[in-house]
């Protein structure tokens, strides 16, 4: 009989994961796991354990054999934990996993998890949203699929949402600044949050006019979630 794939967000920290997620990885036969997920989550599992871990040139499976092993793994009757850092289907490409998932006609469910997008900015004092400075925001790739005919990033609209969140953009930045400082100016504030909720956790800061060569001398490096807005000012960090 076909096991069951739970699709579940990691969160950016262990203690964040939602009660849901936390029950269905204990449920787990199988763990597949990224490596934003934090391996702390299933220590202590009666569960097999597979790295899938991805990240920029650097992938121990590809996503095509993730699917693979998903599939493989529930027919066999397990159930599979799916652990995916923050939640699947916030560029954590758990959309792609749902529909192979759904056309082999394998039982998933999906357990959303909390964003890295939102909460690592809110560890250090930054909202998304706060009233008077900004009332709307958006969450963008800084690393599209080079396999792609055309970018599909409008950043010049994107520049004019209140707070912009940049997931995967640190190899990128210059780019991403240079665009959104044509129409926002060098003075905007932007902050990149490296390893939010990890040990060696920091922030690197500055204006639109300064951070790619702050960055560059502080080492950023990735992961880390970028914000740019007004919004930074609110930072615990921040120093006029």
């Amino acid at each position: 009989m076909p096991g069951k794939v739970f699709l579940i967000g990691a969160s950016p920290a262990s203690d964040l994961i939602t009660v849901r997620g936390a029950s269905a990885l204990r449920e787990a036969d199988v763990v597949v796991y990224d490596n934003l997920a934090d391996e702390a989550l299933f220590e202590g599992l009666d569960a097999e354990t597979i790295d899938a871990g991805k990240s920029a040139g650097d992938h121990t499976l590809t996503q095509d054999e993730i699917e693979k092993i998903l599939v493989e793994k529930a027919r066999e009757g397990n159930v599979v934990a799916r652990l995916k850092g923050g939640d699947p289907f916030v560029f954590g490409r758990g959309g792609e996993e749902m529909l192979r998932l759904r056309e082999e006609s394998i039982e998933y469910e999906v357990v959303p998890g909390v964003t890295s997008a939102v909460s690592v900015p809110a560890k250090y004092g930054v909202p998304v949203t706060h009233r008077g400075i900004s009332t709307s925001f958006c969450v963008v790739t800084g690393h599209e699929d080079p396999t792609k005919p055309e970018k599909q990033v409008e950043w010049r609209s994107i520049a004019n949402v209140g707070t912009i969140v940049v997931l995967m953009g640190v190899g990128n930045l210059p780019e991403i600044v240079e665009k959104v400082t044509d129409v926002r100016g060098p003075g905007t504030p932007i902050a990149a949050f490296e390893r939010g909720y990890r040990e060696g956790e920091r922030v690197v800061w500055g204006t639109l006019g300064d951070v790619v060569d702050v960055a560059e001398r502080e080492d950023l490096r990735p992961p880390a979630v970028i914000v740019i807005g007004e919004v930074v000012r609110l930072g615990s960090f921040w120093e006029e």
